[in-house]
Formats: structure tokens, sequence, C-alpha cells
């Protein structure tokens, strides 16, 4: 049976250096409300500590604000750093946060995506993974009301309890990253959690997919855990417009740009010269820059691959200005989550009905017709009834 699709999007954010970062965050803000009132089942907001670009350090107070401003969306930390962390500080936060939303927040952790980020805190880029899975299996505990005493070579913990426990029960969902390595996988089966595929577009995450799920499942196995597909999150980027050219044309205002940042962190994108960067993404499969018909063959793409999966999650990185933006949104509301949902099944097959019923009630409605003409005493031939009923609804 095929698992319904969620839809969300994943919120470096990333924001380019000429513009009020002020003004930026605030508009953060107001896409999730903008989401929030077009369907979109989740957002996930990321942390990060250099570059300029990615400018949210702390997830948990983005998301305490935006959860002012929304009613029902779902609010998840993509991720926290928990290996820059005391995981004891970590879990009281965000149990804090559970409360304050009443239980609209999910938690991701990874290891950290940003080398800059570990170097300025003197963390060597080898231990992080390590780092998370240690403090990942303390915060379950301590969600899960355990008294936790343990020492590492980073933190100390003495007789550590939760004063609040969780307002969602039996606790948050949590979710643990997973790009080309199977760490990740081998953690989510672990502990039982969900799955961030963060990168699933890219070529060399994409061919990991199905192996990494598969890495999760029979580590679950193995621990006593259970893991589902609803669990999994696939993140791939997309701008959409009315046609393809109108969102090539869109995303000219930042796409450059955000390329050459993505290749200050890491060289990624080494595209021929003379060719358009746009093209260049759309050939390779990494990012949809097009239409709704675009967005939908994309996610079948990977469903393709990795079987099914919970939810999309399209990668907000503001390739287009911010009236652009908007519209690329509700263009994938109005018509990629109905081809997902089956939204409007019931509505086509009202209309076929009518259509097959067309000629087999056409004589009852002229017949209706003319004895309506009839009692009010108006002299109008069965075949001028005819004719009028034949042009259009005849009231």
């Amino acid at each position: 049976m095929s698992t319904s699709l969620r839809h969300g999007i994943f919120l470096g954010p990333w924001h380019a250096l000429d513009e009020s970062p002020t003004l930026a965050i605030q508009r953060d803000l107001k896409l999730v409300q903008l989401l929030d009132e077009l369907g979109f089942a989740e957002v996930w907001i990321g942390e990060h500590h250099s570059g300029g670009w990615e400018m949210i350090t702390s997830p948990d107070l983005f998301i305490a604000g935006a959860a002012e401003r929304t009613k029902r969306i779902r609010l998840g930390t993509g991720v926290v750093s928990v290996s820059y962390h005391n995981p004891f500080i970590v879990a009281e936060r965000l149990m804090q946060l559970d409360h304050q939303t009443m239980g609209r927040v999910m938690f991701g952790f990874g290891p950290g995506l940003l080398a800059t980020d570990a170097h300025m805190l003197g963390i060597p880029q080898t231990a992080t993974r390590d780092r998370l899975a240690q403090a990942l299996e303390v915060i379950v505990r301590l969600f899960d009301g355990e008294v936790v005493t343990e020492e590492t070579d980073w933190y100390s913990l003495h007789d550590a309890r939760l004063q609040l426990l969780p307002y969602q029960q039996p606790r948050p969902e949590i979710a643990v990253t997973s790009v080309f390595t199977p760490s990740g996988g081998r953690l989510a089966g672990k502990l039982g959690l969900s799955m961030l595929c963060v990168a699933a577009s890219d070529l060399r995450a994409f061919d990991a997919l199905a192996g990494n799920w598969q890495i999760a499942v029979d580590t679950a196995a193995r621990h006593g855990q259970t893991v589902s597909r609803s669990q999994l999150r696939l993140v791939a980027p997309m701008h959409l417009a009315a046609t393809r050219e109108e969102a090539r044309e869109n995303v000219r205002f930042g796409l450059s740009r955000y390329m050459d940042y993505a290749n200050a962190i890491q060289k990624r994108f080494e595209i021929p010269d003379g060719v358009d960067p746009a093209d260049f993404l759309v050939d390779s499969h990494y990012a949809v820059i097009g239409t709704p018909d675009d967005a939908i063959a994309m996610i079948d793409r990977l469903r393709e691959k990795q079987g099914d999966f919970g939810t999309f999650l399209i990668q907000a990185f503001n390739w287009a200005d911010w009236p652009a933006t908007q519209r690329s949104y509700e263009l994938y509301a109005r018509y990629v989550m109905p081809h997902f949902s089956d939204a409007n099944v019931a509505r086509s097959a009202s209309l076929e009905w009518m259509r097959d019923k067309r000629d087999s009630l056409s004589p009852a409605r002229a017949q209706a017709v003319q004895e309506a003409f009839e009692k009010y005493g108006t002299d109008v031939g069965a075949s001028e009834v005819s004719d009028r009923t034949a042009k259009g609804p005849v009231l």
C-alpha cells in the first residue's frame, strides 16, 4: 500500500550577503506563515555558525517565533548540530519547546555540516559523527524520563534528569540526517528514529538512497526496533513557475550567487564554460526549475529509486526574488500536492458520471422546462425548448 505523501520545506536558510539580515529573518518567518496557509505539513530549520549565508544559529529560537505566527504547520530543527552542544542542555531546551508549541515540534539531529563551524569550536571533523551517536542516545534516554550519569571526553553528566517530560507522547518525533555515508541509517535504525535525506537529488546521495534506507531497516531489526517509510523524508531543490522559461528567468536573481556559496563550502558544482547554471542543475536531475509537472516528475523519480517515503521537502534556496518565491510555493500547493493526495479523484469521477448521464437525462430536462413554460402560460414549442436546453441551463 502506498504511503500518503506529506509536503514541506527544508530552510537553511540561504540568504545572499547584499541584503539586510534582519529583514531576511523576518521574511523567513513570513514564509512559514505562508506555508501554513497553503497547507504544507512541516518546515525544518537549520543551525549554522559560519559562512554568512545560513545565519540561523538557533533553530529552536526561530521555531518559538514561528509557532506564535502559525496555526497548524509542524516545525522541526533541521538540524541541531548536537556534536557542538552538551546533550542535557539540548534536551532541556527542546522539551521546553515541545510544551511551548503544544506539540507541534519535531527534532532533527546531525553531526554538523560546515567544517568551519567545527574548526571554530576546536572539534575535529572526524569526531562529529561519533559525538552525534553518543549525544543522541543520551537525549533519547532523557526524553524517556531516565536519569543519566555518563562521562565522555567532551561532556559529563551526573544524575541528569529533565524537569519537563514530553508534551507529545511517548515523545516528539526524532530524525537523524543521512547524506552519503551509512552512519545516519545505522543510527536511525539502532534507535528507531526517522531519517532526513537532506541531499536526495545529489548524484552521490541519490545513488545511496535505497541502500541507506535498507541499512536502517536491517539495523533496526537487529536492535529490536522498527522504522517506517512514513518516517523517511527526502529533500531536493525546486523553483516553479507557469512555464519553464519563466522559472529559468526567475532564478537568475540568485542562482549563480548560491552556487558560488556552495562551492565555498566544498567544490560541488563544476559547470562547463558556456553552460547555463539552471540547465546544468536541471539536466543533472539535481533540481527542478520548471513547472508543477516537472515537480511531479522529480518526486516520481525519487519514488522509483527509493520506494515510498513519507514526506517530500523542498530545499528553500531563495534562488528567485520574494514575489516569485511565493508564487512557486502557491503553484506547488495548487497542483503538486493534490496530485499525490488524490484530492481530485472524487471531483473527476463526478464529472465523468455527469458526462455519461447527459444524453439519458436530457429528455427529462427538456420535459421539465416545457412544463415550467406551460405552468405560467407561455407558449413555447417543444423544438424551441430542446434548442434552448441544448445551449445551456435554463432556470
